[in-house]
């Protein structure tokens, strides 16, 4: 039996490269909750819940989700064989509802911890095992000016690093962004894939004329042009206008996904692990999705390194990946946390091969960017970390 003898939980704060524009808030810092545990044999295992920005999103926080963690969850490991993933995840399921992110953050850990126990990699203890080695990655231009993102799209298509863009609009009038986004468009031309994130931040009927619009200028997709809990009028978008509705904060784990679905309220579906509740549930959203025939996109919370990775061997496993991913978390912070940085080459990110995630912590950038300032060193459960 595995048993949980160690764990860490704790925040660091990463500055951002540039201001990254959201229609609710300005990113200037990336706050990631980190997990770290290790079982009675010394086996350490890595995970990540993440809020874009540090906000609190939807109900959960980098607070709350260290809280939940530290507080109801790794008392309910305790009494757990932590080498039975899914067995675990279901008693920490039972005791603690909601907190998407923090069970997220978890359930990697454990996974990570499964694959070097086996030798895989996470991507081969998911569905039916990896399917790909690399994951084409968008890149969202979020300045909020257009010249300054045309020139940063262009930057990225010349170093070979993006050639999917998705920009972030929905705090100025609809005829304003539109402009915006033509103007991108028809600067990079062919040689880019362009999409918009509203954010929920447009009514049905400002919805309505910005999805035509924007079709209109050569955007290829829309997300979450209105809020997420209206599947009625996604639906209606879904049905009047042709550019496809990407469902976002609506995805909220499987039983959202079904209802999506089945009112037939996206044409395409943004897989975040973090959102959906971990690895397995996310792959249940791929899967409703893939029956009924919508679109899939690998989405991001903005995680740092380890959440990035860990979508990515989710990801890897998927049959179908119409749209691409937006794994870029890593590269709009000014420093990495790990060892070694994920590799991005050719418009795509590498999926690890090594047992587990692939990955390992740098002990002296976490003494830096962690948040209580003190040496990351694994605790004893009954120190109470």
């Amino acid at each position: 039996m595995a048993a949980l003898d160690r764990a860490d939980t704790f925040i660091v704060d990463v500055p951002t490269i540039r201001p990254h524009v959201l229609a609710m808030a300005t990113m200037h810092v990336q706050s990631m909750v980190i997990v770290r545990l290790a079982d009675n044999d010394g086996v350490e295992g890595l995970g990540e819940g993440t809020t874009i920005g540090g906000l609190s999103y939807g109900e959960e926080s980098p607070e709350s989700i260290k809280s939940a963690i530290d507080t109801y969850i790794l008392p309910i490991l305790q009494g757990c064989d932590i080498a039975q993933v899914g067995a675990t995840m279901a008693k920490v399921a039972t005791g603690v509802r909601g907190n998407h992110f923090a069970k997220c953050a978890v359930e990697t850990a454990l996974l990570d911890m499964a694959g070097k126990r086996l030798g895989v990699p996470v991507s081969e203890l998911i569905g039916g095992g990896r399917r790909r080695s690399s994951l084409p990655v968008a890149w969202t231009l979020a300045s909020g000016d257009t010249l300054r993102d045309i020139a940063e799209g262009e930057e990225m298509l010349a170093q070979r690093r993006h050639r999917i863009f998705k920009l972030k609009i929905g705090k100025r009038s609809v005829r304003e962004d539109v402009a915006h986004v033509g103007a991108i468009c028809k600067a990079l031309g062919d040689r880019a894939s362009v999409r918009v994130d509203v954010n929920q931040n447009w009514s049905e009927a400002q919805a309505r004329l910005g999805m035509a619009m924007l079709h209109d200028v050569g955007c290829n997709l829309v997300e979450q042009p209105i809020a997420g809990d209206d599947i009625a009028a996604m639906a209606r978008l879904s049905a009047a206008q042709p550019v496809p509705l990407m469902a976002d904060e609506a995805l909220q784990g499987p039983r959202s996904a079904l209802r999506i679905a089945s009112a037939h309220a996206a044409g395409v579906f943004a897989l975040k692990i973090a959102q959906s509740g971990g690895l397995f549930a996310t792959a249940e959203v791929a899967a409703i999705a893939a029956a009924a025939g919508i679109g899939l996109y690998g989405g991001t919370m903005l995680e740092g390194s380890v959440g990035t990775i860990a979508s990515a061997h989710l990801f890897a496993t998927l049959p179908e990946l119409a749209w691409g991913t937006e794994l870029f978390g890593p590269l709009l912070q000014t420093a990495e946390i790990l060892t070694q940085a994920p590799v991005y080459r050719d418009f795509s990110l590498e999926v690890p091969t090594a047992p587990g995630l692939g990955i390992a912590l740098d002990e002296d950038k976490l003494a830096h960017f962690r948040r209580d300032r003190t040496a990351p060193t694994l605790h004893a459960l009954s120190t109470g970390a």
